[in-house]
């Protein structure tokens, strides 16, 4: 993904397509299926994490917009100037963290691919009964 003139662009779209909602659910299906990890119960997490996307996206137009400064004065209302964070910065920075938790859940990061390869291991091993099981389960 390119930042290019406040606006996130997806890296070598010949097209130039910027990456909305819609454009990113697609993409992170795209990954949890070319990876293996999808599921249709996963849909509800890659809405939560494409608007996440989105939202960041949009707060990083505006902070290029405004100039891209990572630190601006404030005035508070008692009348002092401080200098703090810009806040738009800050809501990427946030809604960055707030999307690694999602793409964690989802697989898309190697301890989260590696946590649910792990998870459906135990569950085919949980699922498998042993021949002793079998063989009580019969009767015999």
């Amino acid at each position: 993904v390119l930042l290019h003139t406040g606006e996130i662009w997806e890296k070598g779209d010949p097209g130039g397509k910027k990456l909305t909602k819609n454009r990113w659910k697609s993409k992170i299906r795209a990954s949890c299926e070319e990876l293996g990890t999808y599921r249709p119960s996963f849909d509800v997490v890659i809405e939560t994490l494409a608007d996440i996307l989105a939202r960041r996206d949009e707060a990083l137009k505006l902070y290029k917009q405004e100039g891209g400064q990572p630190v601006i004065e404030y005035t508070n209302k008692g009348g002092s100037t401080n200098r703090v964070q810009n806040p738009l910065l800050k809501l990427a920075n946030e809604l960055n963290r707030d999307a690694l938790t999602y793409w964690k859940e989802l697989g898309l990061t190697p301890a989260g691919l590696k946590r649910l390869n792990e998870k459906a291991l135990d569950l085919k091993v949980s699922n498998k009964k042993s021949f002793a099981d079998v063989l009580e389960g019969l009767g015999i």
